[in-house]
């Protein structure tokens, strides 16, 4: 006669030989829910207009996140320190687990035509724009960041799980 196991006795037969082997607690960064790892993130839209953030699978709208951008948002970043969120498309390009904003994950601004455009004026493009989370501090201000896109630290927890490297980023105005 077979033993039939529930999902929760499976659950608890687990930690239990787990414990019993000298396993420790899984740490966040392998942490995945399942609900995080139902639909696989391959693009990314940013709305800047509408503060909105969207994680698709192809073409469906998978999470939606209401985001701030950087403290003078409109138009696309030209230079460091004019508090910009860029505009156009972008991939994510690293990951840290250890940011000073919880969590983060790393856009590729500056692109090659950012570079030039900043080079042809003398300027710096700037750069260090991620995705990340929001300190205490900054939870009721809008717009604070200078040129990233902020989310709450728990959603961060979950964009930081779902999506992968070099997914591509489309920011628009």
């Amino acid at each position: 006669m077979g033993i039939l196991l529930t999902r929760r006795s499976t659950l608890l037969l687990l930690l239990g030989s787990g414990a019993s082997a000298g396993c420790t607690v899984p740490t966040f960064s392998s942490f995945s829910s399942p609900e995080a790892t139902a639909a696989e993130v391959t693009r990314i839209e940013v709305h800047k207009s509408k503060r909105r953030m969207y994680l698709l699978s192809h073409e469906q709208v998978v999470r939606s996140y209401k985001i701030d951008l950087g403290f003078a948002p409109d138009g696309h970043k030209t230079q460091e320190g004019d508090g910009r969120t860029p505009e156009g498309r972008y991939y994510i390009d690293r990951r840290n687990p250890n940011s000073a904003y919880y969590l983060s994950i790393g856009i590729s601004y500056p692109n090659s035509a950012d570079r030039a455009q900043a080079a042809a004026r003398g300027v710096s493009p700037g750069g260090d724009i991620f995705i990340h989370g929001t300190p205490r501090e900054f939870r009721r201000k809008r717009d604070w960041t200078a040129g990233c896109i902020a989310v709450t630290d728990r959603e961060m927890r979950e964009i930081y799980t779902m999506v992968p490297m070099r997914t591509v980023i489309d920011i628009f105005p």
